[in-house]
């Protein structure tokens, strides 16, 4: 798996675990000669993992929305640079990119992306694997949430089928090599 997107949040207000987890995994992945895909936003979980491939050897791809309007433009980590028209565009394009998709911590952009991911997944339209790295207990309440909806009869597969879990670097890595 040389391409891994990787969805996670832009803001710069969350703990400092989480950033200092993302920078772990752009370490890893730049010693490695991994190339990270992901949404190109200069700030956030999203700039902690870009630096840290960059400055570790990797290669960084950037999806950017040509109209996104933040008060940060994109990355100056960025060696390809993938203009893309909207945000449906680019999840289009992080899924198409990537040999795996994972998810860190983040809010309503990161789960619409691994939404998304997982649902083209469940429909046939890719085989492309969702991994969530549940950081500190960050996505517990989502899991139950997800389980509940197998236990109601809504989801007729297991998710372990369209996505894995990990709650550590190691575990993480052990699925990317």
């Amino acid at each position: 798996m040389q391409k891994i997107g990787i969805y996670c949040a832009s803001s710069d207000g969350m703990e400092r675990r989480y950033y200092d987890e993302a920078r772990r995994l752009g370490e890893w992945m730049g010693r490695k000669g991994k190339t990270l895909v992901y949404g190109g936003i200069g700030c956030g979980l999203m700039e902690t993992v870009a630096q840290a491939v960059k400055q570790n050897g990797g290669t960084v791809y950037g999806v950017v929305p040509k109209g996104l309007k933040l008060k940060t433009g994109p990355s100056d980590a960025i060696d390809v640079t993938l203009w893309c028209d909207d945000l449906t565009d680019r999840k289009t394009w992080l899924v198409q990119e990537s040999d795996v998709l994972v998810v860190l911590p983040g809010s309503v952009g990161t789960l619409d992306e691994a939404f998304t991911t997982m649902a083209g997944c469940m429909v046939g339209m890719h085989n492309k694997r969702t991994i969530f790295w549940n950081v500190n207990g960050f996505y517990d309440g989502l899991f139950a949430w997800l389980d509940g909806l197998v236990a109601k009869g809504v989801v007729g597969r297991p998710w372990n089928d369209l996505m894995s879990r990990v709650t550590t670097l190691d575990e993480l890595t052990s699925l990317l090599v």
